[in-house]
């Protein structure tokens, strides 16, 4: 690769000060070897630890490496969003922090975008030390989500991905606020390939994602790249009416033209019961959808910007 192609390596950081210097000498012997520029923006995404710090202590040594500081804790879905908004190399890699995606696979990532691939996709065949929960719960999100939405996320896709300078820049087009980034480039199209890799163990510390936080993404994905939802309750509804109607003929013919035969002794009441409560479903079950829709309409309209870069702590043009 010539060293005049410009690498961008971004990594969002929340409370890695310990993971940072590790992953930081990782990088450099890794980029050393293959000879190319780089720039390394790690995005603070509102550490309450020494991140900051740790980071301006390697800005000191290294004119490459970049900072952006969050105001606060805004994700990662954001942090990765600032990383790639700023990054300014001809090809663009985001890795975690936590040191889970080993860089010594970086070259391979490389290869492939010279083959011509505008996305290389990192694809987790294992994960150590991951939990039954989000092990199972991922299998079972993707086979879900592939099959009703309608849109193909490749099961055990991750963030640690390269893509293209002209991919970076149809992403900064996009504007939704509750996004899942994987899945907003993946929808961007472009050719792509794919590089399997087992993660590793955290070097240090507690991952900040939390199975609350993956699950509220996984609804994210569903709501922000799939109408599926809006669907299923459209068939609910349907199906309700339907068996509703049934219900209806059925008592209609069993209790007043054939003199209930079946001895059932329904009421009035209680037919009218029947059908009330089918009715009721339905109204509940599209309320319930279009709130969701609604309030995903009014958190992308309210006018919020999706980050705020807390100058003080940046050494970048904002």
């Amino acid at each position: 690769m010539s060293k005049g192609v410009l690498l961008s390596l971004v990594v969002p950081s929340h409370n890695e000060e310990l993971n940072v210097p590790i992953l930081y000498s990782e990088i450099c012997k890794v980029l050393e070897e293959i000879n190319v520029t780089y720039e390394i923006i790690f995005v603070d995404d509102g550490s309450t630890d020494n991140t900051i710090e740790t980071v301006k202590k390697i800005q000191k040594k290294d004119s490459g490496v970049r900072l952006i500081s969050f105001s606060k804790n805004f994700g990662k879905e954001m942090a990765t969003t600032a990383g790639l908004h700023f990054a300014t190399g001809e090809i663009i890699m985001m890795i975690d922090a936590d040191g889970q995606h080993p860089p010594q696979l970086i070259p391979k990532f490389i290869d492939e975008w010279r083959k011509g691939n505008k996305i290389v996709i990192g694809l987790r065949d294992s994960n150590k030390g991951e939990g039954f929960i989000k092990r199972y719960g991922s299998r079972i999100f993707y086979r879900i989500f592939n099959r009703l939405s309608g849109f193909k996320l490749e099961p055990g896709s991750t963030d640690f991905r390269l893509i293209d300078k002209s991919v970076q820049k149809e992403f900064n087009k996009l504007t939704e606020h509750n996004r899942i980034t994987r899945g907003l480039i993946d929808w961007l199209g472009f050719s792509k390939s794919y590089i399997h890799f087992n993660a590793r163990e955290r070097q240090s510390g507690q991952a900040s994602y939390s199975t609350k936080k993956l699950l509220k993404l996984a609804f994210n994905s569903f709501y922000s790249l799939s109408f599926a939802p809006l669907y299923f309750f459209g068939y609910v509804g349907a199906l309700i009416t339907a068996l509703s109607l049934l219900v209806g003929i059925f008592v209609l013919v069993e209790q007043y033209m054939l003199s209930d035969p079946l001895n059932l002794n329904m009421t009035g009441s209680a037919s009218l019961g029947i059908l009330i409560v089918f009715l009721i479903g339905i109204v509940l079950a599209s309320e319930g959808i279009m709130s969701v829709y609604i309030s995903k309409i009014y958190s992308e309209v309210n006018g919020k910007p999706l980050y705020v870069v807390d100058p003080s702590n940046s050494n970048i043009d904002a």
